[in-house]
């Protein structure tokens, strides 16, 4: 694979989001699927953000919220956006790598292991295994096991459209998506997909106790979330 392929694609224009009210509801659903883990005035890393739109929800219950983001476009819109809001800042992969040990209570990156090599998955847990704190987690979102497949993702998608209201424009999308360069990045680059056992083993190597939630962050459970802890603090419920 070759992120910086997929990192050009994200600080593009394009067309993932099938209208403005997808656009809405998916970050919508990842801010309130987050709140269950995020920590009262803990500090928290949204690895991989995005775009973000509902940041300012995951910041509320959070002291500090930091929004890491590769695509240096979507880092200068989020520092547009988030302006005004005292408890969000935004940070390229390399000030997240530069912060100190035991910095964070939380890290969350979701809907991005699938765009990274195996090494460089790696590579980010230790990093994020140095980056918390004593007692700190690690939700891991929407990881793709083996077995599901693109018509998996567009059935969940068309779901989510019925339950939240673009349909109609989901299946238009679903389309148009067809002849996208996002399809056709992934058809050429393929995406990450891990079983459980294996990326449960991931986790093991670079530190962790883990297991599988009940539930995937998003809007499509046939994906997969992990949480996981520093060997050093045993985990706490969840």
């Amino acid at each position: 694979m070759a992120p910086r392929d997929w990192i050009a694609f994200w600080n593009s224009k394009h067309s993932i989001y099938v209208n403005a009210r997808h656009h809405q509801a998916h970050y919508r659903r990842i801010a309130d699927d987050l709140s269950r883990y995020v920590p009262a005035g803990g500090t928290v890393m949204d690895y991989g953000c995005g775009e973000a739109l509902a940041a300012d929800r995951t910041a509320a219950a959070a002291g500090r919220l930091i929004l890491a983001e590769a695509a240096p476009n979507v880092r200068a819109t989020l520092a547009m956006r988030f302006a005004g809001n005292g408890k969000i800042e935004v940070r390229s992969p390399e000030q997240v790598a530069a912060l100190p040990p035991g910095t964070l209570d939380l890290i969350v990156m979701h809907s991005v292991a699938q765009y990274l090599t195996p090494a460089e998955l790696d590579t980010l847990l230790a990093t994020f295994h140095r980056l918390l704190k004593p007692g700190g987690l690690l939700a891991l979102g929407d990881v793709i096991p083996l077995k599901v497949s693109a018509v998996t993702d567009a059935l969940a998608l068309l779901r989510f459209g019925a339950r939240d209201g673009f349909f109609v424009a989901a299946l238009a999308g679903l389309l148009r998506t067809t002849f996208s360069s996002y399809w056709r990045l992934r058809s050429t680059l393929g995406l990450a997909r891990y079983d459980e056992a294996e990326m449960l083993g991931k986790l093991s190597a670079a530190g962790f106790v883990a297991k599988r939630a009940s539930d995937n962050i998003g809007h499509n459970p046939a994906r997969m979330t992990f949480l996981a802890w520093p060997v050093a603090s045993p985990p706490a419920a969840a």
